[in-house]
């Protein structure tokens, strides 16, 4: 698995991370997931709140891409990963507290996004660069 920096964590707090999926068909999708967090070093989640076409991808079996940009600064990252799906123990309790907290419903799953590659969206020659 690659690993998360410190720049990378600081990043997906602190801006809007998109998440895309595909069907079955191969029909991409794309959808801003703002409860999108660091879960570990090498482990992203985030509440599946909707149960929509992202959850439905992901039962599927799509694996993730996650994007995350900063525009002030010109940096980026896109994250490809292994969804692990979770709708109940600790990991969904936590992330059901978090979600109630924030005002939010419960979630359908927890989804826990096992980094496989991580890749560079500066602009430049090393856009789209494998970097972990």
């Amino acid at each position: 698995m690659a690993k998360l920096t410190q720049e990378m964590k600081e990043m997906i707090l602190t801006q809007q991370c998109f998440l895309a999926t595909v069907s079955t068909e191969g029909v991409p999708n794309n959808a801003p997931k703002r409860s999108t967090r660091v879960f570990d070093d090498e482990t992203l989640i985030f509440n599946e709140g909707t149960g929509g076409l992202t959850f439905r991808n992901i039962l599927d079996g799509s694996k993730v891409a996650v994007a995350v940009v900063n525009r002030e600064i010109l940096e980026g990252f896109r994250f490809l990963g292994t969804p692990e799906v979770l709708t109940n123990g600790a990991v969904y309790e936590k992330a059901a507290e978090a979600a109630t907290k924030a005002n939010m419903p419960r979630p359908k799953a927890a989804i826990l996004v096992h980094i496989d590659e991580i890749f560079s969206l500066k602009p430049g020659p090393g856009a789209g660069k494998k970097i972990a």
